[in-house]
Parts: C-alpha cells; sequence; structure tokens
C-alpha cells in the first residue's frame, strides 16, 4: 500500500520504519531540512521538505494516489487540517494525531466529522487505554476497541459461578448495546446464537459499549471483590484520561501531580478521583499517601527513568501490582527485569492502531480471535454496497457471520432482523474465516 506521514518525527519515523518492516512504500513530509535529510540517508523512503497543510506540498507527496494519509506533526491545528485536504484530494483514508482533549469532545463540536477525517488519534489516550485495559481486564483474554473507541471486543472465559452460565442466550436479557459473538469449546469455535448456552470452561466474546460489556460480563464470572484502590502517578493528557477512564468503575483513584495549576484543572474536571499534590518521585510522597496499600500503582509522568524509578519504589512499599508508561524500546528489557508488570509505550500503541487501519476496500479494521479462525471486521457502510439493498434478515450473509453491532454518527446499537445498513454507518461484524470474502461482497462496490 502506499502510505504518505505528515511530519517526520519521533512518532513519524516509527511509524515509517514499522511500515516498510510490512512491505508499504511510504512517502513522509516535514518542514526540517535536516529531518528530511537525516530521514532520506536512514531510511527507505521519500522524504520531502514543506508545510502539511499546504496543498502544493500535498500534490507532490502524491497524496491523491494514497492508501492512507497520516498526519503526526506535533501541531494539532496543522494535522487536522492536513488530513483534510488529504482526504478532499484524494487519500482513501485518513488519520490525523490530536493532543487536546477538547478536538476529541464531540459534546461541543464534532472536529472529525466536521473536516471529514477518519480517526482522530492522541497517543496519550490510546496508552491510558492501554493502561486501563491491563487493570480493568485482569481475567480477559483479550480486549480490543472498534468503532472509534465507541465499541469494545473482549474475550472471557465463563466460570461456574456465574448466574449466566446453562441460561439459553435470549433469556439472558441483555443491554441492547451489547452482544455476545461467538463460543469457543472444547477448541471449536461458532458464532453464538439466540438457543446457545454458555457453559463453565467457555471462552466468549462480547462486543458492545465498554460499561455494558462490564454488566454483561459479570453474568459469566465470579462476584467481584470489594473497590480496588489505584494510585496514578503523573496527572498529564494520559494520567488525566487514565482516572477518567476508571473512575466510578468500582475503583478508588488517587492522582498525584506537582503543578499546582494542573491539580486544580484535575480536580474540577474529575468526578470521583482524590487529587493530591505530590511528588510521586519521592518516597516519603509515596509512603505518605499508602502506596503500599494499592492495588496498582501506574507511573505516567512524561520522564521514563522516573516512571521506572517510582514504580520501584512502589514496589517495594508494598504495592501489588506496578505500570509504568515508557517510550524508549531500549528499556523493554529493563523493565522487565526490574518487576515492571505491565510497561505501555505510545509509539507500540500508535502503530498497532495504523497497521489495523492498514485494509483495501470496506474493511476498516480487522482482528482474529485467538485460537480461533473467527475474524471480527469493522466495516464501512459504502453508497451503492449490496448490504444497504435490504434489511438484515434478506441479506444473502454466510451462515457462520453475524452483524454484532452497527455504529451511526455517534450512536451504538446492536441490530435486530429489520434493521438496514445505510451508506456512512460503521458494521462490526463476525465471521468465520472461510467465508470473509462471501460477506465482503456485500459491502464492497464494484468501483476500486
Amino acid at each position: 500500500m502506499r502510505i504518505v506521514i505528515l511530519g517526520g518525527g519521533t512518532i513519524g519515523k516509527s511509524i515509517a520504519e514499522l511500515l516498510y518492516q510490512h512491505g508499504h512504500s511510504n512517502t513522509i513530509v516535514d518542514t526540517d531540512p535536516n529531518t528530511v535529510r537525516q530521514l532520506n540517508e536512514e531510511l527507505d523512503v521519500r522524504a520531502l521538505c514543506g508545510s502539511a497543510s499546504q496543498s502544493s506540498v500535498l500534490f507532490q507527496a502524491d497524496v491523491l494516489g494514497a492508501d492512507i494519509c497520516l498526519a503526526v506533526t506535533g501541531v494539532d491545528e496543522v494535522n487536522l487540517v492536513a488530513a483534510s485536504m488529504a482526504k478532499e484530494m484524494g487519500a482513501r483514508r485518513t488519520m490525523a494525531r490530536v493532543y487536546s482533549s477538547v478536538i476529541r469532545d464531540t459534546s461541543t463540536f464534532d472536529y472529525r466529522r466536521h473536516f471529514n477525517i477518519d480517526r482522530l488519534l492522541s497517543l496519550e489516550q490510546l496508552s491510558a487505554m492501554e493502561l486501563a485495559r491491563g487493570i480493568r481486564n485482569p481475567g480477559s483474554l483479550a480486549v480490543e476497541n472498534l468503532a472509534r473507541g465507541e465499541l469494545e471486543v473482549q474475550e472471557v472465559t465463563v466460570q461456574s459461578a456465574g448466574r449466566g452460565v446453562g441460561v439459553k442466550l435470549r433469556d439472558l436479557q441483555l443491554p441492547k448495546g451489547v452482544r455476545i459473538g461467538s463460543i469457543l469449546r472444547d477448541n471449536t469455535t461458532w458464532i453464538a446464537g439466540a438457543e446457545d448456552t454458555a457453559q463453565s470452561g467457555d471462552r466468549i466474546t462480547l462486543i458492545g459499549r465498554r460499561d455494558d460489556v462490564d454488566k454483561v460480563k459479570s453474568n459469566f464470572r465470579k462476584k467481584q471483590s470489594e473497590t480496588r484502590k489505584i494510585m496514578i502517578a503523573g496527572g498529564g493528557e494520559t494520567g488525566y484520561h487514565l482516572a477518567h477512564a476508571l473512575e466510578g468503575l468500582r475503583f478508588s483513584v488517587v492522582l498525584m501531580d506537582q503543578d499546582t495549576h494542573r491539580c486544580e484543572f484535575l480536580a474540577n474536571n474529575l468526578k470521583t478521583a482524590t487529587v493530591v499534590q505530590a511528588d510521586a518521585n519521592r518516597r516519603s510522597a509515596l509512603e505518605e499517601e499508602r502506596v503500599g496499600d494499592t492495588d496498582v500503582f501506574v507511573a505516567c509522568t512524561g520522564d521514563d527513568e522516573e516512571n521506572i524509578m517510582a514504580c520501584v519504589e512502589a514496589k517495594e512499599i508494598g504495592a501489588q501490582r506496578v505500570m509504568a508508561i515508557v517510550s524508549r524500546p531500549d528499556y523493554a528489557n529493563v523493565v522487565a527485569k526490574l518487576g515492571i508488570d505491565l510497561s505501555v509505550s505510545p509509539r507500540e500503541v500508535m502503530a498497532k492502531q495504523v497497521l489495523g487501519f492498514l485494509n483495501k476496500g470496506a474493511i476498516i479494521s480487522r482482528l482474529t480471535l485467538s485460537e480461533s479462525n473467527i475474524e471480527v471486521l469493522e466495516l464501512e457502510v459504502i453508497e451503492g454496497a449490496p448490504a444497504t439493498e435490504h434489511v438484515l434478515a434478506n441479506l444473502r450473509m454466510p451462515s457462520q457471520s453475524l452483524i454484532a453491532a452497527v455504529m451511526r454518527g455517534e450512536f451504538v446499537q446492536v441490530p435486530g432482523a429489520d434493521d438496514r445498513l445505510r451508506p456512512g454507518d460503521t458494521a462490526v461484524a463476525l465471521v468465520e474465516g472461510g467465508s470473509v470474502d462471501e460477506l465482503l461482497a456485500l459491502f464492497n462496490t464494484n468501483v476500486s
């Protein structure tokens, strides 16, 4: 595939290296002549010097024929304008990196929709969600996000104590925003039907909004224990998003930061988290805040070394699990040896998002459920596609396939047999591997 990357900094360069390893052709645009020269010398890419927000530069980068354009400069406004222009000029899909949480907040204005950009990506938010999954779902086999993060896919092992064990799925009275997609039993996986039941030891796939999935998950697992204590060191964007994701979900959150003004912001914008002005890199501060009583300690300051040292101190004091943001790849071995339970690299998280986006036709992203041949496809519903011609009950879908959820605008629903897909919708489908092409025939048009 042909990829245009706007911004040749740390993120842009690491993405280019990754895409080259996967056999893709890359063009990078950056405003710094020295950076452009270095990229041309060190990487097998075509690097150009110029502003990503100028049409002549985008034209020179041949964005008109690009499969994907990634705007990852250090300026939100440049990324928005550049990704929007690239889409209008002919790039099939566009992604823009943004830092400001205001730009991702659709309650006042939907920047993504207004600028016609396929994805708005925040390294800080993505990293926070990766940490949150490690905290919230230690018993889940896998957790993935779909439909711009509105939907979550979780694989859960059924326990005998769950009240939903042995009950037909149609009798479970599931929330409207969640569905059981597949069941794995005795090394055999199939798409779940209304007459199926979940048995102890089964592995089931849940698809829906995060809060709804958490509620349904309790039907198949032991009752959750008492509130878990979480301490977060660093109140920047990553720490803020992590605290926001956890508060109200059986967690007692303490967020530490040194800056007075930042603490005021955090206290005003978090509902239940306790904000403490303190230096998490001082052992006395950790002891004073009783880090030894915490279930999970997370270090997400802006410095790798400080994060690692804070985790080591917290572990010695008595924290049960410790996690950290670690950006430098050469620290990976050190982190494991120091007993840090989970380290998250923002660059790796971004790379994972980009790789999941490298698909042709109607496919936005795809993943394969572990130890099965069931694929989860995120599909764009295109104008003129056969999938829009009938209600779901009358579509000639493969027998082992299922439209599990539909995102229309900002709303997600589990569709019924009488519902109909519309152009602009995002559909999440489960399908047996051998039937993928048959299903895609309903979503792709003859136009390349």
